[in-house]
């Protein structure tokens, strides 16, 4: 039996359907070319959440020291346990030895103390607190050890789609083998804000003042919570070796921005570069629907089936940022492998959108059958192995189809 695997693009009813868009909205497509954000982080990462579109990649995957901002995945663990009943906020935590000996930040916790989970949260946010960290690792660890945890906060990053990460410890001191990417760190970043929506306001808190024993160490380090631009979190992060970096988001209107640089050379350099790129990502892009869920952009051939094609559409409708000063054209394929077999479930993914406009990464998203198509009886089986032997010598048989 014939068992088509041939890669087939079609462009050009995909490429009519985004004018059209394009055309509808009032967008011009005549303009200057888009210019990316040119910044001196070693790395950087920036997305708009609400679209789901890479604003800026750079060295986006490449594992490096995160220092303080890996306490990220600290608090995300610490959410999970919250969330499961495994911890409560009022519930009180011993300190150790171990959690009491790191400098750096710290809550300046001792063994005498008892210390409430939400106090903890607090120290880690926004007093980064190294201590702190530790004291919830060893709560929440499989064995009790800080290096459990650290093995524990490895997996479930894995488990997360973070395959550039690995711990080392709970709080980002330098350690080898302790790293992340930046676009590791995006993915953190979206899922804090996206599965805890009742703790993430913590991370726009400026000021926690533990017991007053720590009063130079009160004050969140983020340099944009107060600035109005609607920065509302999440993590900076500095060490020798890392330089100084930042985890943040921003919101205005409808949108909000998740952004991580790294390898900056100093606070005042990561307080400018940081307001630079959230005023960069929502002034210089606009919003464009691609695609509509109910209207098909393309049709894939099927094989055997009720029917020669299936409408090929977005799981929902589809909108994405551009530049707005874009290049005159959009650039876009569907790409599937084809024909499909049938049956076909109206839903099923059957392919893939690929959008590559002029100064941002690459966009890929999935498109399904418009409607199902049922396998074809008898009659449509022999006319389908009859035109194969029909045009087997003189063409290509998917042609018969």
């Amino acid at each position: 039996m014939h068992t088509p695997s041939k890669t087939e693009t079609k462009e050009a009813p995909v490429l009519s359907s985004l004018r059209s868009s394009v055309l509808t909205l009032g967008l011009a497509l005549c303009a200057l070319p888009a210019y990316a954000f040119d910044t001196t982080a070693r790395a950087a990462y920036v997305m708009d959440q609400t679209t789901g579109t890479v604003l800026l990649s750079k060295e986006a995957d490449q594992p490096l020291p995160p220092a303080s901002m890996s306490k990220l995945m600290t608090l995300y663990v610490a959410f999970e346990a919250l969330r499961d009943g495994r911890l409560t906020l009022n519930e009180t935590l011993p300190v150790s030895e171990h959690a009491m000996s790191y400098g750096g930040s710290t809550m300046f916790l001792n063994t005498q103390d008892r210390v409430t989970v939400e106090d903890l949260l607090r120290g880690i946010i926004v007093l980064s607190g190294n201590d702190a960290c530790v004291v919830i690792a060893e709560a929440l660890s499989p064995d009790g050890t800080e290096a459990g945890f650290a093995r524990y906060m490895t997996q479930r990053a894995q488990q997360m789609g973070m395959d550039n990460s690995n711990f080392a410890n709970s709080n980002g001191w330098p350690a080898a083998g302790h790293m992340m990417s930046v676009h590791d760190l995006a993915v953190l970043a979206d899922r804090l804000i996206s599965d805890f929506p009742e703790y993430y306001p913590l991370f726009a808190e400026e000021e926690f003042e533990f017991d007053g024993r720590a009063p130079s160490n009160k004050r969140n380090r983020n340099p944009l919570l107060r600035l109005g631009i609607g920065a509302d979190g999440l993590k900076t992060g500095h060490t020798q070796e890392a330089g100084y970096g930042l985890v943040g988001s921003a919101k205005q209107g409808d949108r909000r921005v998740i952004f991580v640089l790294t390898g900056l050379d100093s606070t005042r350099v990561r307080a400018e570069e940081a307001e630079a790129v959230v005023n960069w990502s929502f002034r210089n892009f606009v919003e464009r629907t691609v695609a509509n869920a109910d209207t098909p952009i393309a049709e894939a051939k099927i094989w055997m089936g009720a029917q020669k094609t299936v409408g090929l559409v977005p799981e929902e409708d589809l909108s994405l940022l551009f530049p707005v000063l874009g290049d005159k054209n959009i650039e876009a394929e569907v790409v599937y492998d084809g024909p499909v077999n049938a049956p076909v479930e109206k839903g099923q993914k059957l392919a893939e959108l690929v959008i590559n406009p002029e100064g941002l990464p690459e966009i890929r998203r999935p498109l399904v059958a418009a409607e199902s198509v049922p396998a074809g009886g008898f009659v449509v089986r022999m006319m389908t192995v009859g035109g194969i032997v029909l045009t087997d010598m003189i063409g290509n048989p998917l042609d018969a189809l």
